[in-house]
């Protein structure tokens, strides 16, 4: 049973709230976070939420989950579409994982359409904003291996 879960975010998510409102919404990564600790608080879930704007951090952490969480929501925001290292660190650690989009990539510019983590990923959550963390969360409860 999926207890404790990594929540990654990739680069700029860290100015949610202040960037393009219109698309990405003024709740802040902080809020976000608290959310989500919440949620999952009260549904016997345990995370841990994290940040980076450099791919190697967030390489590195997908890595040292390995034998600490039981499963992963990444959103890893413009990285979703570009870095093969993301992929091969989600497939090396094998932990289940949900990625999840504030926006629906697939209504914006051609080249958000390919997301490289989907091949990996037992689901995809985007377009319903931040509510996505939590619909990952809700969906993480009843996840196998």
């Amino acid at each position: 049973m999926i207890k404790k879960i990594l929540i990654i975010n990739g680069p700029n998510l860290n100015l949610l709230g202040e960037r393009e409102e219109n698309k990405y919404g003024n709740v802040t990564l902080d809020q976000l976070k608290k959310n989500c600790e919440l949620y999952a608080k009260s549904n016997g879930l345990e995370v841990m939420f994290e940040q980076s704007n450099i791919e190697g951090e967030i390489v590195t952490m997908i890595q040292k989950a390995k034998n600490a969480f039981d499963a992963i929501i990444i959103n890893a925001a413009g990285y979703t579409h570009t870095s093969v290292a993301i992929l091969d660190a989600l497939l090396a650690v094998k932990l289940p994982t949900i990625e999840v989009h504030i926006t629906n990539i697939y209504n914006r510019e051609e080249f958000r359409k390919k997301s490289l983590i989907s091949k990996v990923a037992k689901g995809i959550i985007c377009g319903f904003g931040i509510n996505g963390y939590i619909m990952a969360l809700d969906s993480m409860k009843d996840l196998n291996n």
